[in-house]
C-alpha cells in the first residue's frame, strides 16, 4: 500500500507583508562603492586569468551559493555580465528565492530560528507562488528553471517588479547570458508551497543541468568559479565535466587547460593536498573537486579566502581595472 504524502493544502500559507526581513536594498553594494581594502596574490591570479580568457574569447562561469547574494554583490555580477566578462551564472536553488523577492519588495532573508518554531519558516505566499507559477509556465515552455524566473521578473508576469534593477536572473535574461539553477526537491522553502510542481521543476532544473553541461564543452582555456557553494557547484561541476570530456574524447579532441578558483570563508593549510580516505578533509568536495581532481590534466586551481562582502568587491575591482572594458548597457 503507498504511503501517505504531506498534504500541503493544510498549511497557512503567509504574506510577505507580515515577514520580518533581514536584509533590505540598503545591503546591496552601489557599483561606484569604493575597492576594499583586500590584498590576496591567488584573487590577483584570478582575475587576471579571467580578464585574458575573455580577451580570447573563452568561457567564465560563475556558479555560486546564495551567500555570496546576500553580502550585496548583486550589481557587481550584473555588471560583470553586462560587460562580457560572466558568460555563464549558476545558481542553487536559494538564490532565486533571494533575488525574487529583492526585486519584489526590495527586502529578503527571514529569521529562520524564530520563524521555525512558529511553523511559519518558508510559507509566504509571494515567493512560494510567483516562483513555482513561472517555472511551471516555463517548463511547459522548454525553458530552464533560471531562465523561467528570469523571464517572470523581467517581463512582470503575475506580479510587479519594481526592484528588479537589482536581480541577476532577470539582468541574464535581458543580455542573452545562460543562468542556471541546480537544485533538488526539498531543500527550498519554494517546494513547500502548494503551488509546487514537482514535475516542472525537474524538467526545468534538469534543462539547465544539461545547458551547463553544454558550456562546459567550451571550458577549455577559460575560467570556472566557485563562489560559496560547499556541495551544488563541485558535484555539478564534477557530472559536467566527465559529459563534456567524452564527448570530446570521442572527437579526439580534450577539455584539460582551463583554471578553477574557489572563493569561500573556509581556510585550508594547503588548498592543493588531497589527502586520503582517511583524512577528514579528503571528503570536502570543494578541495578535492573544485582544487585538485578536476585539474589534474592541466590548468590550475586557486583559493581565496574571506568574507564575500570582501572578496567578491575587490574582485570585480580588479577584474574590470585589468579588462578595461566599458559595459555594455
Amino acid at each position: 500500500m503507498p504511503h501517505e504524502p504531506f498534504d500541503r493544502s493544510t498549511l497557512r500559507i503567509l504574506p510577505l507583508a507580515e515577514r520580518t526581513h533581514k536584509i533590505t536594498l540598503d545591503e546591496v553594494f552601489a557599483l561606484g562603492s569604493p575597492p576594499p581594502d583586500f590584498e590576496d596574490a591567488a584573487l590577483d591570479t584570478v582575475a587576471s586569468r579571467v580578464a585574458a580568457a575573455r580577451r580570447s574569447g573563452h568561457e567564465v562561469m560563475w556558479t555560486m551559493g546564495a551567500h555570496a547574494l546576500r553580502r550585496g554583490n548583486a550589481r557587481f555580477i550584473i555588471d560583470l555580465m553586462e560587460r562580457q566578462l560572466i558568460t555563464h551564472v549558476a545558481t542553487n536553488g536559494a538564490v532565486p528565492i533571494h533575488d525574487y523577492e529583492m526585486a519584489l519588495i526590495g527586502a529578503t532573508c527571514e529569521d529562520v530560528a524564530t520563524y521555525l518554531a512558529e511553523g511559519k519558516f518558508g510559507n509566504w505566499e509571494e515567493t512560494g507562488r510567483g516562483i513555482n507559477e513561472a517555472v511551471t509556465r516555463g517548463a511547459a515552455g522548454g525553458l530552464g528553471f533560471g531562465e523561467s524566473v528570469g523571464r517572470a521578473i523581467l517581463d512582470e508576469e503575475g506580479a510587479a517588479f519594481p526592484h528588479k534593477a537589482v536581480s541577476i536572473f532577470a539582468a541574464a535574461v535581458r543580455l542573452g547570458v545562460p543562468i542556471t539553477v541546480h537544485k533538488g526537491i526539498g531543500y527550498d522553502i519554494t517546494d513547500q508551497h502548494p503551488a509546487a510542481d514537482y514535475a516542472a521543476i525537474g524538467a526545468a532544473t534538469g534543462r539547465d543541468f544539461l545547458i551547463f553541461a553544454q558550456t562546459v564543452t567550451r571550458l577549455d582555456a577559460g575560467v570556472f568559479l566557485n563562489i560559496g557553494s560547499q556541495v551544488m557547484g563541485p558535484e555539478v561541476f564534477l557530472k559536467s565535466l566527465s559529459m563534456a570530456r567524452n564527448a570530446a574524447r570521442q572527437r579526439g579532441e580534450a577539455i584539460s587547460d582551463f583554471t578553477t578558483a574557489n572563493f569561500d570563508l573556509k581556510r585550508y593549510a594547503d588548498p592543493h593536498v588531497e589527502g586520503t580516505d582517511r583524512d577528514a578533509h579528503y571528503y570536502d568536495r570543494v578541495k578535492k573537486t573544485i582544487l585538485g581532481r578536476t585539474v589534474r590534466l592541466g590548468g590550475a586551481s586557486y583559493h581565496v579566502a574571506g568574507d564575500f562582502a570582501v572578496t567578491i568587491p575587490a574582485f570585480y575591482h580588479r577584474l574590470v581595472t585589468l579588462s578595461g572594458k566599458e559595459a555594455a548597457r
